[in-house]
């Protein structure tokens, strides 16, 4: 990929230290496309480019994904509004036909609900249409009747007349590929649900990535089951499902969130493992901010500073939450606590959270 034109200079000085390759793979972040669409546009395999885009994020001090995405905006790559610059390298005919390299749709709930068409932002309509659409994407295996989507998405404020209908007819035709009505959203006697391999979940794709870790971590690959770590934990972008109406919702952004925080966990138990200390204290030092009451996560920061020598540290992180635990909610440190401000004194090593940070 060559670097556009027009806007070279303003590109030079917001990308000064990559190199062309990794410009490439900051350009086709840009310009919405995944992972895989991204390999395949480049030919290159998917860790590759997981790699090449790790070393945009260091070398520009970028926090995640979105932020690189940001970047490209900001820096020229890509025009708000007007898409793309070029097409990217072997989407030409995809993008001319209306096809996808990659899956057409692709719905992330991790964060506020976003979707895309063929790498493209897509208004999808009105909160509650889009919860509608939330609540197909979270049972992709399997249809949801009229009802449940009532129950999901009105709760007790159910309407009357035929809304899920409507709602449904209208993302049909906004998500539709080609002229087929039924391309993304089918119908059967059960109900409604995506026609499977058309759309991409995020929530979904966190779920392989976990299995993958997992794989790696049974093959005494820690350094690789970090690296699966980190990507599933990218693609959080805020409060899951944030705005977004109804019981489904309100239950999946408690369920989601506490699964980013199990990830969390379980790579800071990793990072612990392999000596990587520093990058575990780090991580999990912001963890304990977002999440002052959650003795798990205070336990295994204690554990990681009292490893790193810093035993006078790992005791105030035990005295805060001790603290906010009396104020908030009227209870006690529970075992766990007590057991790592019991380790920091003895200066025992044993890890309260391995085991502990829950099913990720």
């Amino acid at each position: 990929m060559a670097m556009p034109t027009t806007t070279a200079g303003r590109c030079d000085r917001g990308v000064t230290g990559l190199t062309a390759e990794e410009r490439e793979v900051l350009y086709a972040l840009g310009c919405g496309l995944g992972d895989a669409e991204i390999a395949a546009a480049l030919v290159l395999p998917e860790e590759v480019v997981a790699e090449r885009l790790g070393r945009v994020l260091g070398k520009l001090g970028l926090r995640d994904r979105a932020a690189a995405i940001v970047h490209a905006f900001d820096c020229g790559l890509v025009v708000p509004g007007q898409g793309p610059r070029r097409p990217v390298p072997g989407n030409t005919t995809a993008r001319r036909t209306g096809a996808a390299a990659g899956p057409w749709l692709r719905v992330s709930v991790l964060g506020p609900l976003w979707t895309t068409l063929a790498g493209r932002p897509v208004d999808v309509g009105p909160v509650r249409q889009q919860a509608v659409l939330a609540a197909l994407a979270l049972n992709p295996s399997r249809s949801v009747s009229r009802g449940r989507l009532l129950e999901d998405v009105w709760g007790r404020e159910m309407p009357d007349g035929n809304v899920v209908p409507v709602y449904v007819y209208r993302l049909r035709k906004i998500l539709r590929l080609g002229d087929r009505p039924d391309s993304v959203i089918r119908r059967d006697r059960y109900g409604y649900g995506l026609v499977q391999g058309v759309a991409e979940v995020d929530a979904l794709y966190v779920d392989d990535l976990v299995t993958r870790a997992e794989a790696a971590e049974r093959a005494g690959d820690l350094p690789g089951a970090v690296r699966l770590c980190d990507r599933a934990l990218e693609l959080f972008r805020g409060e899951p499902l944030a705005g977004l109406p109804g019981p489904l919702a309100e239950s999946e952004r408690l369920r989601l969130a506490q699964r980013r925080v199990a990830l969390a966990q379980r790579k800071a138990d990793w990072q612990l493992r392999l000596g990587r200390r520093i990058e575990a204290i780090t991580g999990l030092s912001a963890l304990a901010l977002e999440e002052p009451l959650n003795e798990p996560v205070a336990a295994l920061l204690m554990h990681a500073l009292r490893r790193d020598g810093r035993r006078a540290e790992a005791l105030a992180v035990f005295d805060r939450i001790a603290r906010r635990l009396a104020d908030d909610l009227g209870v006690d440190p529970g075992d766990l606590l007590l057991r790592a401000r019991r380790a920091a004194l003895l200066g025992r090593d044993a890890c309260p959270g391995r085991g502990r940070a829950g099913a990720a």
